[in-house]
């Protein structure tokens, strides 16, 4: 039996789908998000706590919803400067947020911070029921609403609505259910992450180095007992070399690591437990269907390389947000598919950039066959002295990708 009708169903309440109640909040609409894991936001800072690369568009989204002074309080460290290098090669290149004329090229936060701030607030919402913790069972479109069955403290329910909004993650239920193919490629690379701590102030310079078992970057964060030293670590490697760089002992691996970044920063004098993650690439076939619409990772999964993930995923937020509650005041049908596939049109081009683009990087910084070796080489330096090429990838690593939603000009909806 169907009990309740709402405008807007988010299945998972994590930080793309509360970034998106953020964004209709105000609105007039009724919206449910239905979240398998249990709210619990952690107030103290951990040494290892992971990070996520905000771009300075993702701020400015985040400004035009009312919840960037509140991260920033709990602490968003700038991205002033990115120095791009090549291991045992010479070419090198570097980009200032001055020359943009901002502040910062980006931020490092923990999603900690995230996810207490976008949490908070997605609880004070109006007119927002939080089903919490409650798991998908199934979603039945049907002409004029969506039935959506889930289960909730132990008893099975249904509600409806006139949109369904997948923000459920890489491994999405909904995605899956519906039959929508994804198109995807694996790399043979892990990401270990870990925070690290340097010898020397980071001065808010992120790296971005390359070698043949993949990217590392360093990101600079903050933690009140290294406030100017710590770095957020992401190191390629081989799925091969996995399981032995994971065993080593703390002053192992600090070595290794320090063998194979160098000296630019400084030196390594302690690490965080470490944690890895399979790499790859994946891109879904559909991003709607009628009332249904796909965000986030539900949507697409990259590459860490030059941060651009969640970035991604919250400009199909603003994007989302925007086509709907225009069609709210246009007095149209927020889930039929003509409504619906303006979303599509609009973020294909951005999927398809970002995602070629990451891509490329990955597979070109990586390759150790001469011609191509030689060809990056050139590429960087290249990409120091030609301002306007230089620009371009600056501008693209802010987040300024093809159309601009009113929230990623800073205008509130």
């Amino acid at each position: 039996m169907v009990n309740t009708i709402y405008d807007v169903v988010i299945i998972g309440g994590g930080l793309a789908g509360a970034s998106l109640v953020a964004a209709l909040d105000g609105h007039g609409l009724r919206v449910a998000v239905i979240e398998a894991a249990a709210f619990d936001a952690d107030d103290q800072p951990s040494f290892d706590a992971r990070t996520v690369a905000l771009s300075y568009g993702s701020k400015v989204i985040f400004s035009a919803l009312g919840v960037w002074d509140a991260i920033s309080q709990l602490g968003a460290t700038p991205i002033e400067r990115i120095h791009i290098s090549n291991r045992k090669h010479s070419g090198l290149a570097r980009l200032d947020c001055r020359d943009q004329g901002v502040e910062a090229m980006g931020y490092v936060v923990e999603t900690r911070v995230l996810g207490q701030i976008l949490g908070q607030n997605m609880l004070v919402c109006e007119h927002v029921d939080y089903l919490c913790p409650a798991s998908l069972q199934s979603v039945d479109v049907k002409t004029d609403l969506a039935d959506i069955h889930y289960e909730h403290k132990g008893e099975s329910k249904t509600l409806s609505a006139r949109l369904v909004v997948a923000a459920d993650g890489g491994q999405s239920i909904v995605r899956q259910q519906s039959g929508i193919k994804t198109w995807q490629s694996q790399y043979g690379q892990t990401a270990i992450i870990a925070n690290v701590v340097m010898d020397k102030a980071h001065d808010h310079l992120a790296y971005e180095r390359f070698t043949d078992t993949g990217p590392m970057a360093l990101l600079p964060s903050t933690h009140p007992e290294h406030p100017n030293s710590v770095y957020a670590l992401v190191w390629t490697v081989e799925d091969k070399q996995r399981d032995a760089i994971l065993s080593l002992a703390d002053d192992e691996f600090l070595t290794r690591l320090q063998e194979r970044f160098g000296l630019r920063a400084g030196h390594f004098i302690k690490a965080s437990p470490r944690h890895a993650y399979p790499l790859g690439v994946m891109l879904a076939r559909e991003h709607v269907r009628p009332r249904l619409a796909i965000i986030g990772n539900a949507a697409h999964t990259m590459h860490p390389v030059a941060g651009q993930g969640f970035n991604l995923g919250l400009r199909d937020v603003a994007s989302l947000a925007q086509i709907i509650v225009d069609a709210v005041n246009e007095r149209h049908d927020i889930g039929s598919i003509s409504i619906l596939q303006q979303y599509a049109k609009w973020r294909r081009s951005d999927h398809l950039q970002t995602m070629g683009f990451t891509d490329v990087l990955v597979r070109l910084f990586s390759s150790r066959f001469p011609p191509l070796i030689l060809a990056r080489n050139l590429g960087l330096l290249a990409l120091d002295v030609m301002p306007p090429v230089k620009k371009g990838i600056t501008r693209h690593a802010m987040g300024y990708v093809g159309k601009l939603s009113r929230l990623a000009r800073g205008i509130p909806l």
